[in-house]
C-alpha cells in the first residue's frame, strides 16, 4: 500500500510528544499506522521517574533471520510554545515546519512510508521498524527494546539504519557523552554571622584548573579526533549552588563537567585528570561515560547506504543517537533526511523533497537486505 510521507509527518508532528510528557498518544497513532501497513507490532512500555508512561514500538513484516531494521524515536525536545506554534505543522516554500519535523518525526515517517510499500510475501528476510521513547533525554526506550523485545530475541536484524537527520549522507561514527560531577560541601549561615563556609569558595580553586583544562583540550591534538568536525571534545562546565542567596553562604555546590568522547581519543584520561584535581581539593566526584558509535566505513551497511544515496564518501556527526543501545547487536549506519542544524530550533523544518527522497533510499536498502 502507498502512504503519503508528508501527511504522516504532519499527523505525528501535530501530537505533542515532548520528552517530559508521555508519548502514548503519538505511539497509538504509529501503532495503528504500522498495523495498517501489515506490520506485526510489539509494544514495550515503562513509567519514567516523573510518572509518565513511555511507549516504544517494534514493527515486523516478514519472517526469518538476519533481517533489516529502520530505527527512529518519537519524542522531541520542548516545543518553546511562547515563540511559535510548534505543533501546528505548516508547509511553505518546499519545507515542512514544526517541532520534530527534522528530529526526527519526518525521518520516522519516511521509514514507515518505505516499509508500507513492501509486500510481505516478497520478503526473504524480515523488515523491522523500531520507534523508541526518550531518545532526547535518557535513551531508556532504546535500551528497553534492545534488552526486552521478544521480536528481537527471536529474529534480531543483522543490519540497520538509525534514521537521524544527516542530509542523506551515510554516517559511520558519532560522538558519545561523558560527565563528571564534582561536589563541594560547606556550611550554610547568614553572612551577618560570619559563621558560614561557602561551598563556592571551596570549589573555586578547582574551577580555575578546569579553565586551564578547557584550553588544553582545545589545543592538544592527542585529545582530538580529526575524523570529526569539530575535532574537539566539546568540554563544558555548569555550576549549581541551589540558587543560594547573596546573603547566605552556600552549603553545597556541584560542578558538572561534560564532554563528548570520540573513537580512539583520551576520554578515560579526561575523567582521570578531572578526578585527580578534584580529590586534591578534597571534593567529592562521580562520573559516567556513554561510548561513541563507530563502524568501519567499509562495512556492508555503510557501503549499502552509499549505493542507495549515490554518495561517494561517508561522514561523521558530533551528536549522539540511539545507536548506543543497538550497536553491539547489529551493524548500523546513521542515515536520514534533514539537517541537524534545523533540529531543536524555533521554526524547525525539513525539506520536503529530501523527505520524499528518503522513502526511496530506505526502499532500496530494504531490497538489498531483505529481498
Amino acid at each position: 500500500m502507498g502512504l503519503d510521507v508528508v501527511q504522516l509527518t504532519r499527523d505525528i508532528v501535530s501530537i505533542n510528544s515532548v520528552s517530559q510528557r508521555s508519548n502514548k498518544e503519538v505511539s497509538d497513532l504509529l501503532e495503528d499506522t504500522l498495523k495498517g501497513c501489515e506490520f506485526e507490532v510489539e509494544r514495550l512500555e515503562y513509567v519514567d521517574d516523573n510518572g509518565e508512561r513511555k511507549v516504544s514500538l517494534v514493527g515486523k513484516k516478514g519472517e526469518g533471520a538476519d533481517g533489516f531494521g529502520l530505527f527512529s524515536h518519537s519524542d522531541t525536545v520542548p516545543g518553546l510554545e511562547g515563540e511559535w506554534d510548534p505543533f501546528d505543522p505548516v508547509i511553505q516554500d518546499g519545507r515542512l515546519f514544526g517541532r520534530g519535523s527534522c528530529d526526527m518525526k519526518g525521518p520516522l515517517a519516511a521509514t514507515i512510508a518505505a516499509g508500507a510499500k513492501i509486500n510481505a510475501a516478497d520478503l526473504k528476510k524480515p523488515l523491522f521498524i523500531v520507534v523508541t521513547a526518550d531518545e532526547e533525554i535518557s535513551g531508556g526506550g532504546a535500551r528497553q527494546v534492545a534488552e526486552e523485545s521478544e521480536f528481537f530475541k527471536a529474529e534480531r536484524p543483522k543490519h540497520g539504519v538509525i534514521a537521524e537527520p544527516t542530509r542523506l549522507t551515510p554516517v559511520y561514527a558519532h560522538k558519545g557523552g561523558g560527565r563528571v560531577f564534582v561536589t563541594a560541601k560547606g556550611r550554610a549561615a547568614h553572612t551577618s554571622t560570619d559563621k558560614g563556609i561557602s561551598a563556592n569558595f571551596l570549589i573555586a580553586p578547582f574551577l580555575a584548573e578546569m579553565a586551564e583544562l578547557a584550553k588544553l583540550f582545545k589545543t592538544d591534538e592527542s585529545f582530538m579526533n580529526k575524523e570529526f568536525n569539530p575535532p574537539t571534545n566539546g568540554f563544558n562546565m555548569v555550576l549549581d549552588d541551589g540558587g543560594c542567596r547573596p546573603n547566605v553562604a552556600a552549603a553545597k555546590t556541584t560542578c558538572t563537567l561534560s564532554f563528548r568522547p570520540m573513537p580512539n581519543d583520551r576520554s578515560d584520561d579526561v575523567i582521570a585528570m578531572i578526578t585527580e584535581i578534584a580529590e586534591k581539593y578534597g571534593l567529592e566526584t562521580s562520573s559516567n561515560k556513554g561510548t561513541p558509535f563507530y563502524v568501519s566505513p567499509d562495512a556492508e551497511i555503510v557501503q549499502a547506504g552509499l549505493k542507495a544515496t549515490g554518495t561517494t564518501k561517508p561522514g561523521t556527526v558530533p551528536f549522539g543517537t540511539d545507536a548506543h543501545a543497538f550497536k553491539n547487536h547489529l551493524q548500523l549506519v546513521i542515515l536520514g533526511p534533514g539537517d541537524i542544524v534545523q533540529a531543536h530550533t524555533v521554526g524547525e523544518w525539513i525539506d520536503i523533497a529530501q523527505l520524499s527522497e528518503a522513502v526511496g533510499v530506505y526502499g532500496q536498502m530494504i531490497e538489498m537486505f531483505c529481498m
